[in-house]
């Protein structure tokens, strides 16, 4: 019989779960500085809050509720198998998978033989398909969850808020009372724990809560709508939003994006173009504006008339809608309608090695005119698709009744803001497409594509592209210009702060007080370390009296994973916890030192020979008989 050794890096504080959980409060103090202990408990009291989680775009998990055969596979669907996402049916039945998934491109109805709803509850987000596709596809708010767990967090404290992510804003509440029954959400977690909730969304869901609050303003009388507000959310944590749309749409639009599936990029065409939501992530200009359809909805609906949709002279007058580049640069070819693009059995027929083709044209559009739809009738004659797409945009979006989710956001009327997201990662920004000369769904090809890297734009060959980059880049998905657009509702004077997302002693804490700020983007003169990824803090509470925006900038942070991210987590319950706190003495929870909070955060320091933050870490070992 042997002994082997078990060594283990812990918080200190005893084995047992409740010494474990003073620890954690403990340190939250020593970082801090601000909590009183008052009989052995916090002054403070966050029991009272509850946390809504609002997924992204294809973070629910979709489950059948139908029963349909699959004649050429052992598997069929049966009501609740899981649909979104199951990886065993789409290798093995892909045709029947497909039917659970499309929607009708017009109307957005099911497919007649398989239908597919949302699946409730926490287990809806946390994992789409375990143990087969690994990453931020699959686990998307597992950790999340597992960090509420950790502190202590109760288990009607965290809702989950799934949705079909399928759908246009409008069928969301005209098919499923999405946005009703968020409402009842809130009101709900409001007399179970006697306090608002704090809104958590991500990609997506983001546009999805914008939607719902234009949809609130309509549903209660006005003098109630910013009390309810109040009474219901304490604070909007905005992660990884696309305020201004995401080029990446388009490449799912026109060539298709298959997010790491088994399937083709055609039928990620098929797929996804079949979903009244694609266009919801479309990217806009900044410049352009357009009215709601209605004065009121709880009274029956006083038509104003149609959607004025108006552009600022500074659409006109600079490049590319506020972007870094144009969007699209497409190859217009000479031939016309279907000898432009055949049908399958056309295509099965010709030779397109032989075909000839006139001169092509190119032309480049921006993002306004993308979400105008003025790209979408220059193609109709050389995409099949276009019609479909122009109808969708003009009765889902344009003419939406409650908001035309295609126009730039304004901060939202709840007391405290928080826009957090990744920069600097090599992000998509523009598109070279040409014509294939093969059938839809595969008739565009990219030839090339447009990164903005770090305040600079290069094409896919490293050649650089002139244009109008931002100082940073994007989160690898969502652009810069589109993601910073929040710090458009900072106040004129900002104080910003820069910290290692590490854990660290406050050395390396960079502080600047009352920046100016006019409306556009503000850049820190503050240095960086190679070696070292930080948060950049932009913070407000002086501009709307009783109201707080903030900004974090994560270098580095991936979109799909910055919603896994350790240090974001930090920082977030510490903020919380700073407010819960009736006589801090600051706005925003002090950046000066970050020590370790969980048994995660403790590692060895390999250059001093021990374990590293000793007075919150201990290195324990353990004998384990086999």
């Amino acid at each position: 019989m042997t002994n082997d050794r078990e060594t283990k890096k812990s918080i200190m504080g005893g084995d047992e779960r409740e010494h474990r959980r003073l620890a954690m409060t403990l340190a939250a103090v020593l970082l801090l500085g601000a909590f009183q202990l008052g009989e052995g408990e916090l002054k403070g009291n966050y029991s009272k809050l509850s946390g809504i989680i609002i997924p992204g775009f294809a973070s629910t998990q979709l489950r059948a509720w139908s029963i349909l055969d699959c004649p050429y596979s052992p598997l069929d669907f049966n009501p609740l198998d899981l649909v979104w996402l199951d990886t065993t049916k789409l290798l093995s039945a892909v045709n029947c998978w497909l039917k659970c998934m499309l929607l009708d491109p017009y109307n957005q109805t099911d497919h007649p033989e398989c239908k597919s709803r949302p699946d409730s509850g926490l287990s809806a987000i946390t994992e789409l398909d375990p143990g087969y596709i690994t990453g931020p596809l699959s686990s998307v708010w597992k950790e999340w969850v597992k960090w509420c767990i950790e502190f202590g967090i109760e288990a009607n404290g965290i809702i989950a808020a799934p949705y079909d992510w399928r759908l246009s804003p409008s069928m969301l509440e005209e098919r499923d009372l999405y946005f009703y029954k968020l409402k009842q959400t809130f009101e709900t977690a409001l007399k179970l724990r006697g306090g608002p909730s704090i809104v958590f969304a991500h990609s997506l869901g983001n546009n999805v809560f914008r939607y719902f609050l234009e949809w609130l303003k309509l549903e209660i009388a006005p003098k109630q709508y910013i009390q309810w507000l109040d009474d219901h959310i304490y604070a909007f944590f905005a992660v990884g939003a696309p305020l201004l749309g995401s080029t990446e749409t388009v490449k799912g639009m026109l060539s298709g994006n298959t997010f790491g599936l088994p399937v083709s990029e055609g039928t990620a065409r098929l797929m996804f173009n079949s979903f009244g939501s694609s266009l919801w992530m479309m990217p806009f200009s900044k410049y352009c504006r357009a009215d709601a359809m209605y004065l009121k909805h709880f009274s029956g609906g006083i038509r104003k008339g149609p959607n004025t949709y108006q552009c600022e002279q500074k659409e006109f007058q600079s490049n590319y809608s506020g972007f870094s580049t144009n969007i699209i640069n497409i190859e217009i070819p000479s031939t016309r309608g279907i000898d432009a693009y055949p049908s399958v059995s056309e295509f099965s027929q010709t030779n397109y090695s032989s075909m000839e083709y006139g001169l092509p044209t190119q032309l480049s559009f921006s993002a306004r005119e993308i979400s105008d739809g003025a790209f979408f009738k220059a193609i109709e004659d050389y995409d099949s698709d276009s019609k479909r797409t122009l109808h969708q945009l003009k009765k889902s979006y344009h003419d939406d009744p409650v908001l035309n989710p295609l126009t730039p956001w304004d901060r939202p009327p709840i007391k405290n803001v928080f826009c957090i997201y990744g920069v600097d990662s090599r992000t998509e920004v523009g598109y070279y497409f040409a014509p294939s000369g093969k059938p839809y769904p595969d008739n565009w090809i990219i030839t090339d594509v447009i990164y903005e890297i770090e305040g600079s734009l290069v094409s896919r060959s490293g050649n650089q592209v002139e244009g109008n980059p931002g100082p940073a880049s994007g989160d690898e998905t969502v652009p810069y210009h589109s993601l910073s657009w929040c710090k458009t509702w900072l106040g004129p004077r900002v104080n910003i702060t820069r910290a290692p997302q590490s854990e660290h002693d406050g050395s390396d804490v960079q502080v600047e007080l009352n920046v100016e700020h006019h409306d556009e983007d503000v850049v820190p003169n503050m240095t960086r370390s190679p070696r070292v990824k930080y948060i950049t803090y932009y913070e407000d509470s002086e501009s709307i009296p009783g109201k707080r925006t903030a900004v974090w900038e994560l270098d580095k942070a991936n979109h799909r994973n910055i919603v896994r991210s350790p240090a974001l987590m930090r920082e977030l319950w510490l903020q919380i916890w700073h407010d819960i706190h009736a006589d801090s003495p600051s706005k925003f929870v002090s950046k000066a030192k970050r020590g370790p909070l969980r048994d995660d955060d403790c590692y060895w320091d390999y250059g001093k020979a021990r374990c590293a933050w000793p007075e919150y870490c201990e290195y324990r070992c353990s004998s384990v008989t086999p």
